[in-house]
């Protein structure tokens, strides 16, 4: 068998640059059931930038802000608003991780740099990736700080409760259009993943706006990234809208996964989060189309959960509304059941809901 030259251990941390940290941290505390665990700033001896560090289960959350105009991550917001920087990858080496992926053509943007304190050090590694997203190699197996040197354990005084959500399943892409392929072979030849899954514009497409869609993953498994590109339509696509208003690519969408779909996306709209909707015709043969489940229909209904079924099973999933002002960034609630695919059965039902919100903003 091959070797895995590139082996994560999977997701470490998720960056995202915005304009006001402190409120963005408590916004995630608030919705979606974050917990605050680390903090810098100028009271850790940051002077140029604050981040707040959430956590839930596996999943941790980075939240940073610029205190001075001009700064890139200043001129990021500024361009993108509120977006992701950096997908971060845990791994046993990021030297050799480095190493191994700018051997094979990844830009550099930080070579690998250890960095210690009284609980021992973490070294990074990062590289470029599509827009002005990077991968972070993450190192931290002589660590038993929080999150990293330079932060402090913090503690907020919102008491937020957990809804279930579990890890990080996938994170989705947005490219120009032709720039699909170019992506799809940087993760397969610098990064050692493999193409899983491709769908075309008669997979994805509605009668005004169609894109195209390749899934890559990593050896394991534990990291997949689809990335999307327009096609051909009547309209502007989805992918385009967010193309314009990102100003580029980036990441469109975050995908975590939960045990109870019901329960957290009850708890989520509860705390005010907004989801797409899809009309209540969709549920008149979906068992037909999907078979057995173990959920109540009605209860999925209600919520307004999409399901699909693969091969190997089943999974259920519903996506929020853009969590910014600009249509760019929202997230994906999934669970699966046995399924490993990304709900190809839905597409038509889910773009179509997404095509009237642009409508509405004018962007259709």
């Amino acid at each position: 068998m091959e070797q895995d030259f590139l082996p994560i251990n999977g997701t470490d941390y998720i960056e995202f640059y915005v304009g006001n940290a402190k409120q963005s941290c408590l916004f995630y505390q608030h919705c979606f059931g974050f917990e605050l665990i680390a903090y810098a700033g100028p009271e850790t001896g940051v002077r140029d930038r604050v981040s707040y560090v959430v956590k839930q289960n596996k999943i941790r959350f980075v939240f940073t802000t610029s205190l001075i105009s001009e700064s890139e991550i200043a001129n990021h917001v500024k361009k993108h608003g509120d977006g992701v920087k950096v997908l971060a990858l845990w791994v046993d080496d990021a030297a050799s991780s480095f190493h191994e992926t700018t051997l094979r053509g990844a830009e550099s943007v930080q070579s690998p740099i250890s960095q210690q304190d009284e609980f021992g050090s973490v070294v990074t590694a990062s590289i470029k990736t599509y827009g002005e997203t990077i991968h972070t190699f993450v190192e931290r197996k002589n660590y038993s700080g929080v999150f990293f040197p330079g932060f402090k354990a913090a503690k907020s005084n919102f008491q937020s409760s957990q809804i279930g959500l579990k890890h990080v399943d996938h994170c989705v892409g947005n490219v120009e259009l032709g720039q699909m392929n170019r992506w799809v072979d940087f993760y397969e030849k610098v990064m050692g993943f493999k193409l899983l899954i491709t769908f075309d514009d008669s997979d994805i497409s509605t009668e005004y706006s169609a894109l195209m869609s390749k899934v890559v993953s990593n050896g394991n498994g534990y990291i997949k990234f689809p990335i999307n590109e327009p096609a051909h339509g009547k309209k502007k696509s989805q992918i385009e809208e967010y193309l314009e208003f990102y100003n580029g690519p980036g990441v469109q969408h975050i995908a975590i996964a939960t045990d109870d779909i019901v329960a957290t996306v009850a708890e989520l709209r509860k705390r005010g989060i907004e989801f797409l909707r899809v009309p209540d015709t969709y549920y008149e043969n979906i068992l037909d189309r999907v078979g057995t489940i173990n959920e109540d229909l009605q209860d999925l209904k209600s919520q307004n959960i999409l399901i699909d079924r693969d091969e190997e099973g089943y999974l259920l999933q519903i996506f929020t509304k853009p969590i910014q002002d600009r249509p760019t960034l929202f997230f994906e609630i999934i669970e699966r059941n046995g399924a490993k695919s990304f709900g190809k059965g839905n597409f038509k039902a889910l773009f179509e809901s997404i095509e009237r919100e642009q409508a509405l903003r004018g962007n259709l």
